[in-house]
């Protein structure tokens, strides 16, 4: 095996919205002291990312919304949205080194990295989380849709047909829907709880034109756990997966289902991550030459999330 590159950067840390915030620093930064204690540490490949061009933003966002972020931090900071995500002077700059973890990321599964090789699979360790991110707007912690951005930049780049994207963040992915509402070569899935925030992720949502079809959403109810998702994966993602067969997996990989994660109103387990994870790799065998890109979402309690990461990890490297 070409082995999985771990991409992350210290600077993920200097992103701040406040010393209450979920979404804060110390989940990268129990991520960074954890791992490399662990028995799957040796097998991993670190990469680490540059900030992303603005010429990739903008293929899924617009240059004014671009400038609004880039405005918003050179004036010190402040809410980008008005209502909860927030930024810090640094934060464009670290949100550009998100999308470029996953794009690097992507570089390595399709083609390869100068100097450090092809790998099999990828995980990216990033803040900001992306998923609520919408062309226009800030949401949800989010500032750029990285999974997004990677899903036309794996087209652009590397002529990937078609893409799917696995969300099982605790919150349905609503940015990425929509980026993918009316486009057949994306194929959106998503598993979360309903009703929760934002809102979206009925089953009943499905796209429309020509991408009619390639939405699909599987909300569960709050205390959902291992056997709901178990079963989602195996009766709903399965045929879906055969049915598209993709060329590239990426993942919304959000850990605040976890039962501990002070969001999260489901029960999952720590170990609960490596069998969804281990799914998901049987799948991409099949039909992605198990080329799979994962990136972090949500995950607000930092110790279990790095165990659920480790899990997850385990489940890449198999």
């Amino acid at each position: 095996m070409a082995g999985v590159a771990y991409v992350s950067h210290a600077e993920y840390r200097l992103h701040v919205q406040g010393p209450t915030h979920p979404e804060r620093p110390e989940r990268v930064i129990a991520l960074a002291e954890y791992l490399p204690k662990t028995d799957i540490w040796p097998k991993l490949r670190p990469l680490t990312p540059e900030p992303a061009p603005i010429e990739t933003l903008e293929l899924v966002h617009s240059s004014s919304y671009i400038d609004l972020v880039d405005y918003v931090c050179r004036q010190g900071g402040g809410l980008v949205d008005g209502v909860e995500t927030g930024a810090v002077a640094e934060s464009f700059a670290i949100a550009r080194r998100a999308v470029g973890a996953v794009t690097l990321a992507i570089d390595s599964v399709m083609a390869g990295v100068p100097g450090a090789g092809r790998a099999d699979c990828a995980f990216c360790a990033v803040r900001p989380p992306g998923h609520h991110a919408l062309r226009d707007r800030a949401m949800g912690f989010c500032l750029f849709n990285n999974v997004a951005i990677g899903a036309r930049y794996a087209q652009k780049r590397h002529g990937v047909e078609r893409v799917l994207i696995i969300d099982w963040d605790l919150h349905h992915g609503n940015g990425t829907q929509a980026m993918f509402w009316t486009d057949p070569t994306v194929f959106y899935f998503s598993v979360h709880c309903y009703p929760a925030y934002p809102g979206t992720g009925r089953k009943s949502e499905i796209g429309e034109g020509a991408g009619e079809g390639y939405t699909l959403n599987a909300p569960l109810p709050p205390g959902a756990g291992s056997h709901e998702y178990s079963a989602v994966f195996d009766e709903v993602l399965a045929p879906a997966f055969a049915r598209f067969c993709p060329d590239l997996v990426l993942i919304s990989a959000g850990f605040d289902a976890h039962a501990n994660d002070p969001l999260s109103r489901m029960l999952l387990r720590t170990e609960d991550f490596r069998t969804l994870t281990d799914r998901v790799t049987d799948l991409a065998q099949k039909s992605a030459g198990g080329r799979i890109v994962s990136v972090l979402e949500g995950g607000y309690n930092p110790q279990a999330l790095a165990r659920s990461v480790e899990q997850h990890l385990c489940g890449l490297v198999q």
